[in-house]
């Protein structure tokens, strides 16, 4: 078999049934199976699978194990030569899989490949959030999380003192169109060879775990690429319709709080010294006891400390 493609999905019918449409419309000329790895959804997910795309090989976790975990069931049982990780909030618009089996077949460094991404869309054909050229490093980590702790606690008392509105915060996260070698591939469509390199490590539950992935891959010796020719949206990417929300508000949401733990563990596992990792923490403490998001993050405290 050429291509495995697993998807984790946790209550997103809707969305997980549009995306796989999309495979089955668009994939052509390629031996490949589609495996999905349920997380417990209790929307009808799993009722939706059996019914719609009976194709479909269905993992029943029967609890949230977290994205790597479900991502390394699938890739337990996959046949495939080649792993495809893709999310269930993406659109494929062309036959994306057979363009990453292709460009890796007749690369004549294939041996160095490690894993292939491509510029994502948004419905308005706007590329966006999709790579980074730079490594996951400590180096302006600092000043990042020292601008967040800042602005938040500026715009808390402007609203305490002042009675001011928050301003918004729009997230817009649209990126320019690259093709070439890249240091990090966001873990929304993410084509590996299907060995132990394509596993994850489940320490993480949610965010960054792609990031470590890639970084035992570069490691190793090998190379992370964008490449022209597929075409998938990704249907969080975009800035189109995307909510305003308060920099207050997004600090506490539960997306910020889990991508920060991820954060310390993965400095923690790549043995950035001991000191830096406590100033982490403090400063994720101060942001989290900010009065204005305290009782979101509050629960989150004992497990970034116990990192």
């Amino acid at each position: 078999m050429d291509v495995s493609i697993v998807i984790v999905n946790y209550n997103t019918k809707n969305l997980l049934s549009d995306c796989l449409k999309s495979i089955y419309e668009q994939t052509k000329d390629l031996d490949f199976e589609v495996i999905v790895s349920d997380n417990g959804s209790t929307d009808g997910s799993i009722e939706m699978l059996k019914s719609d795309f009976p194709q479909v090989i269905l993992i029943e976790n029967n609890a949230n194990l977290g994205f790597g975990a479900a991502n390394n069931r699938g890739q337990s049982i996959a046949k495939g030569k080649y792993i495809f990780y893709l999310n269930s909030d993406t659109i494929l618009l062309n036959n994306a899989v057979k363009s990453f089996f292709d460009y890796w077949e007749s690369s004549a460094d294939k041996d160095k490949i490690g894993a292939l991404g491509c510029n994502l869309l948004n419905k308005n054909n706007e590329t966006v959030h999709s790579y980074d050229k730079n490594l996951f490093t400590i180096d302006g980590y600092f000043s990042k999380l020292i601008h967040l702790v800042y602005g938040t606690y500026k715009l808390t008392l402007l609203r305490l003192i002042l009675r001011k509105r928050i301003p918004d915060f729009t997230d817009d996260s649209r990126q320019e169109r690259f093709v070439g070698e890249v240091k990090q591939i966001i873990g929304a469509d993410l084509f590996l060879k299907n060995d132990d390199g394509a596993r994850f490590d489940e320490n993480f539950f949610m965010y960054k775990e792609e990031t470590e992935l890639e970084y035992r891959l570069i490691q190793s010796g090998k190379s992370l690429f964008i490449i022209d020719g597929p075409q998938i949206i990704h249907l969080e990417g975009g800035s189109q319709g995307a909510k305003k929300i308060n920099l207050v508000q997004r600090s506490g949401s539960f997306n910020v709080v889990q991508t920060k733990i991820s954060e310390l563990y993965y400095f923690k596992k790549y043995k950035v010294p001991a000191y830096k990792l406590f100033f982490i923490k403090l400063l994720n403490l101060i942001l989290w006891c900010n009065p204005m998001i305290f009782a979101s993050t509050r629960r989150f405290i004992p497990k970034m400390l116990a990192v």
